[in-house]
C-alpha cells in the first residue's frame, strides 16, 4: 500500500517535472521534405542556432546531373539557414539564401499543429513573406544528395 502511493507520487513528479518541457520546445532538427517535393532539407543545431543544409534532391531521369546554384555550384549540402535564433519555445528567426537566384530572406519556422515545420520566408517584415509546409522526410538521404525517380512521393508520383 505504501509501494502504491510512492509510485503514485513519483509518477506524478515524473509527468510534472519532464513531460512539459518536452513540449516547451519542439525538436525541428531531421530531414524535412519541402513543400513541393523536390528536396530533402537536413535541420541541425550549431551551437545556440538552427543551420539547414541540402541533403537530397529528386531528379526527373537517374542519370541527370545533380542541381547546381546560382553560382554554378552543387545544391548538394547547399546551406541554406545559418543564423535561426530561438526567438520564443515555438518561433526561431534567421535568414535563408534561395539557391537558385542567391537572394537572403529573413525566415521564421515554426511546428505546426499537425508536427510539420511552417517556415515563412519574407522580406522585410514577416507580414510581406510566404509559408511554406516542409514535412519529415522518413529514411535518410543519400551521401551524394541524388534521389533518383520512383513511386510517390508526400503524396505527389514522381516520374
Amino acid at each position: 500500500m505504501v509501494w502504491d502511493g510512492m509510485a503514485k507520487m513519483l509518477a506524478f513528479l515524473f509527468l510534472t517535472l519532464f513531460v512539459p518541457a518536452a513540449h516547451a520546445s519542439p525538436n525541428l532538427t531531421g530531414f524535412w521534405l519541402t513543400q513541393d517535393g523536390d528536396g530533402v532539407i537536413s535541420i541541425s543545431n550549431c551551437g545556440e542556432l538552427l543551420c539547414a543544409h541540402i541533403v537530397g534532391v529528386f531528379l526527373d531521369h537517374p542519370d541527370d546531373k545533380t542541381p547546381v546554384d546560382f553560382r554554378g555550384v552543387s545544391q548538394c549540402n547547399l546551406p541554406l539557414i545559418t543564423d535561426a535564433r530561438q526567438i520564443r519555445p515555438d518561433l526561431w528567426k534567421g535568414h535563408i539564401i534561395n539557391p537558385r537566384n542567391g537572394e537572403v530572406w529573413g525566415v521564421e519556422l515554426r511546428l505546426d499543429h499537425n508536427g510539420n515545420i511552417a517556415l515563412r520566408g519574407f522580406l522585410g517584415v514577416p507580414l510581406l513573406g510566404r509559408t511554406q509546409t516542409w514535412t519529415r522526410y522518413p529514411g535518410t538521404p543519400p551521401a551524394d544528395c541524388r534521389i533518383a525517380p520512383s513511386g510517390p512521393v508526400n503524396g505527389k508520383r514522381r516520374e
